[in-house]
């Protein structure tokens, strides 16, 4: 058998179990993750929530049929206070996070009480959904099984991983599993039956043997390990969708944004005659001295 030419990193792998009513996806992420945590000197313990925030939501947003972005957004009273991530639908990822009082908490209790919320942008037709659901004490993939369970009544299994490799560099990984609804019905699981449940239970207890260290491993390919998991299922693979760093930011963005302000709660934020920009997801700055500024106000604010 010839070697595999498919990319060990960046992407997600669709797949469906043959016995069952079962379909999955599989994420594999390595300098994509690296880069976006890179960007920003986290704790580490920050790092690898966003970092698992980020193989959810490409996981998640695969499965959704868009021309747009979805974000995947959390706001809580813990240490992590919000966590943004954006996959577009051609495969572009940007993330950030916001904490504080690291020093009090531990690496359980990042996320307190608050919402987990999903928003599909459909930019071609100007469309938006949103779904949200109550965000408590727990894992990141717990609160996403519990959406699905409230909101969508789609049974759902998810783990998800992020952590450095001996180099240091963030690799990040993410298992999905979901029940297909039933063919020509309305939203929801197939009618339940014996054979359904034990599907679902068996395929539960199988990927609950799969351990981060597979999910983040550069060397173990998607398929040996989908294979190494569901043999006896009978897995049938689907071609993998690219996934890249993709931060929607620009100095023309910045200034729209500037224009778009009064001009004396601008000024307030000059220092030594400059305005500084940061982005919040690539951490990149931009700069308006007074002349650029001037320039600004004229073109969006005339006669100010």
């Amino acid at each position: 058998m010839e070697k595999s030419t498919v990319p060990a990193d960046n992407f997600v792998k669709p797949f469906q179990l043959e016995s069952s009513t079962l379909r999955g996806r599989l994420v594999r992420l390595g300098s994509v993750l690296d880069l976006i945590l890179y960007q920003h000197a986290y704790p580490p313990a920050v790092a690898a929530l966003l970092g698992e925030a980020i193989a959810i939501a490409a996981a998640l947003g695969t499965t959704l049929k868009y021309e747009g972005v979805f974000t995947l957004q959390i706001k809580s009273d813990g240490p992590v206070r919000l966590l943004v991530v954006d996959v577009t639908s051609d495969g572009g990822i940007r993330a950030y996070a916001q904490h504080h009082g690291l020093e009090d908490a531990g690496d359980s209790s990042l996320l307190g009480k608050g919402f987990l919320a999903f928003t599909v942008d459909q930019q071609l037709k100007n469309d938006r959904y949103q779904g949200i659901v109550e965000l408590e004490s727990g894992s990141l993939a717990e609160a996403v099984q519990h959406y699905f369970r409230q909101s969508e009544q789609l049974p759902t299994g998810i783990i998800a991983a992020a952590q450095r490799d001996a180099q240091g560099r963030w690799r990040g990984g993410c298992l999905i599993l979901q029940q297909m609804p039933e063919a020509g019905g309305e939203k929801g699981i197939r009618a339940k039956d014996v054979s359904t449940e034990d599907n679902w239970h068996r395929a539960m207890m199988l990927m609950g043997t799969c351990k981060s260290e597979e999910l983040t491993d550069a060397v173990l390919t998607a398929d040996e390990l989908l294979f190494r998991l569901f043999h006896e299922e009978g897995v049938r693979v689907y071609d993998l969708h690219p996934f890249h760093h993709q931060c929607r930011c620009s100095e023309k963005r910045v200034a729209e944004m500037l224009g778009a302000l009064p001009r004396a709660e601008v000024e307030t934020l000059a220092v030594d005659g400059v305005v500084s920009v940061t982005c919040e997801f690539c951490n990149k700055s931009y700069r308006f001295d007074d002349k650029q500024r001037q320039a600004l106000y004229k073109e969006n604010s005339p006669g100010v």
